[in-house]
């Protein structure tokens, strides 16, 4: 059994997504930051640090959004997240998972400048590709949560990174990100500007 604790629109939110796109069953539990739920007891023992994604496989809690989509991806690969027997397709992905932990990520916290700059960068990666490594794999969902992010977070022009925008726009047509996006809608987003 799949457990998900998460909080709508969090970067547990790409967890989200590869679970619908997986198509497992698995369980359901929003955490509420407004709440303080993240600093419960009863969820520091199942990860200390009190961070969404939290997926508990059979009982064993597995954090950290990069480790959770490679383990779907390789736990699950009928449903074709990463590309079979091809290591150099899979280090692409760890890559992109990786720049997108260590770069874009915090670059928000830098202030816009920094965000721009960096997400300029990852908009360059993406020139002439349809996907990052160029089949839809765990890579795009977990670039696309982070874009997902800044787009609804900061104003800039739709021209400004043309291709991370087309690329969100695949993004938006597919179910399993229309799923996750209504779910979390309906519980409501508690994030912080």
């Amino acid at each position: 059994m799949l457990i998900l604790y998460f909080a709508p629109g969090a970067s547990s939110m790409a967890v989200h997504i590869a679970l619908h796109e997986i198509g497992v069953p698995f369980e359901r539990r929003p955490i509420s930051f407004a709440k303080g739920e993240q600093h419960a007891p009863a969820f520091h023992a199942l990860n200390p640090e009190g961070k969404v994604p939290t997926l508990v496989i059979d009982g064993q809690p597995l954090t950290e959004v990069a480790a959770i989509l490679f383990y779907l991806a390789k736990r699950y690969p009928a449903a074709g997240l990463l590309p079979r027997d091809h290591i150099e397709g899979e280090a692409q992905a760890i890559s992109w998972m990786s720049f997108a932990a260590s770069t874009l990520h915090p670059a928000r916290r830098g202030g816009v400048e920094q965000a721009m700059k960096v997400y300029a960068i990852a908009d360059r990666k993406l020139a002439g590709k349809d996907w990052a490594i160029g089949a839809y794999s765990i890579a795009d969902i977990h670039l696309f949560r982070l874009f997902w992010r800044l787009v609804n977070s900061m104003s800039f022009a739709r021209g400004t990174f043309p291709n991370l925008s087309a690329h969100y726009d695949r993004m938006m047509k597919r179910p399993a990100v229309q799923k996750t996006i209504e779910i979390e809608n309906a519980i409501g987003y508690e994030l912080p500007e």
